[in-house]
């Protein structure tokens, strides 16, 4: 098998394989990021065999588990329907694609576990929507792993980047150490290019193989198509005409001052208790990212936070700007010009950047005092605003949080923006490009004062 593109989810199968005790693996995510693919590409080149059941695209193996889950029988059932297939002990993968399309499926790796012949992988494009399912058919004897759209570090390697070169940004990063003029030109170059392409491997392979953006809107837009298709097909007790409405006014909003996503701006009359559960839906689906309102800012952040206040970003950025109008898309290809959006771009690229590393995502809006801080973070002892600057301009939220003894929490802060490395005493600033990076460097943070 070949493939173009390398993503971090090879290594963390290879880790998994070499644990003594493996359980089953379940690998989430929205579709086309990419998991069918990684996990093929393994599988063939760590296992003599490889049992690949696609349950949407083969419903008759659904019926493999109708005697019940014990091992053999399930053995017995799948060489029924394809007599091909060969079951080598310590030897075999089975990869059972679209699980969430057989819920019945998560009972079996219990048993297969328990039996300890065989490696199970699970992976699923809408698996968030059954998930509670699969979990109570599962708990206990199943491994999980969130998996994204390309990150920029996977798409810095797509372009044939080192890992060496990626440790130098860090470098950069933990000695608060300005990059040289040519280096700062480069990466916020590459890192234009990632925004507008997103990070879905479809779109950056044709980008790499065409070496510029020629077919990428193309795929852009299907993808687009394709997630409201989703929602047609697969929205179940819920009013599908909501969700596809909650879902074509993302960008509508994020246009905003405040970004803040509206029911009653969606429909004339509209309740948030007409909509419950529409936008959890799209969440699951990993549609979209949410980001709540704080309380207060203070920790914890778990809730610190109004449910019915949030905003809401695209999971790929590369699909907010492929929803755009033709003048945008203009301009933002040819120009360059993410700053025309009203930050949201920005926004919308340091919220995704911030999930893939494990984030959950919180905002803090205030009239009295007049505060509006896009993003929280924190460390092992305190909570750490985190301000987008789509111009260099004053940061008067920030410096209001970072006053001394005004909110206990917050010992420092965190500017990003089109600026080069440093740090005053009160907050560092950052380029766009190293948010990627930003975890790391909070766990170390301590480490390298």
């Amino acid at each position: 098998m070949d493939r173009l593109l390398k993503r971090k989810i090879d290594s963390f199968l290879v880790e998994w394989k070499m644990k003594q005790e493996r359980k089953p693996l379940i690998v989430k995510g929205a579709r086309q990021i990419g998991k069918t693919c990684s996990i093929e590409w393994f599988a063939h080149n760590h296992y003599s065999s490889v049992v690949e059941i696609n349950f949407a695209e083969q419903p008759k193996y659904k019926s493999i588990f109708a005697e019940g889950f014990e091992v053999n029988g399930i053995l017995k059932n799948i060489s029924l329907l394809n007599p091909d297939f060969t079951f080598i002990p310590n030897d075999t993968l089975f990869f059972f694609d679209e699980l969430q399309a057989c819920p019945n499926c998560a009972t079996a790796l219990k048993f297969f576990k328990l039996d300890g012949r065989f490696d199970v992988i699970c992976s699923g494009s809408l698996m968030g929507i059954n998930y509670k399912e699969i979990e109570s058919n599962s708990v206990g004897y199943k491994e999980d792993y969130e998996m994204h759209s390309m990150d920029f570090e996977e798409f810095l390697w797509a372009k044939g980047y080192s890992n060496d070169f990626v440790e130098d940004l860090y470098q950069h990063m933990s000695e608060v150490k300005p990059f040289a003029p040519l280096q700062m030109d480069v990466l916020f170059e590459l890192f234009r290019d990632y925004v507008t392409l997103g990070g879905m491997p479809e779109v950056v392979n044709t980008y790499i193989r065409n070496k510029n953006f020629s077919g990428t809107l193309a795929i852009q837009r299907q993808l687009l198509v394709d997630y409201e298709e989703d929602i047609t097909k697969y929205v179940e007790g819920l009013d599908k005409a909501k969700v596809k409405a909650i879902y074509n006014h993302i960008s509508t909003f994020l246009a905003k001052e405040n970004k803040r996503f509206q029911i009653t701006k969606i429909a004339r009359n509209a309740r948030n208790r007409d909509y419950i559960g529409c936008v959890e839906w799209l969440a699951d689906a990993g549609v979209v990212n949410i980001c709540y309102c704080l309380s207060y800012p203070e920790l914890p952040l778990k809730g610190n936070y109004d449910p019915k206040l949030y905003k809401m970003y695209f999971k790929d950025t590369g699909l907010l700007i492929a929803s755009l109008d033709e003048e945008a898309q203009e301009d933002l290809r040819a120009n360059k010009n993410l700053g025309t959006y009203k930050g949201a771009i920005y926004e919308n690229i340091v919220g995704d950047m911030l999930v893939k590393q494990g984030y959950q995502l919180y905002y803090y809006h205030s009239d009295k005092p007049s505060i509006e801080m896009d993003f929280f973070l924190r460390d092992a002892e305190s909570l750490i605003p985190v301000e987008i600057k789509a111009a260099d301009g004053a940061t008067p939220s920030l410096n209001s949080l970072l006053k001394e003894g005004s909110y206990p929490d917050i010992k420092y802060g965190i500017k990003l923006g089109y600026k080069n490395v440093g740090f005053n005493g009160k907050f560092y600033t950052f380029p766009y490009f190293l948010t990627f990076l930003l975890k790391r460097f909070l766990a170390n943070r301590k480490k390298l004062e």
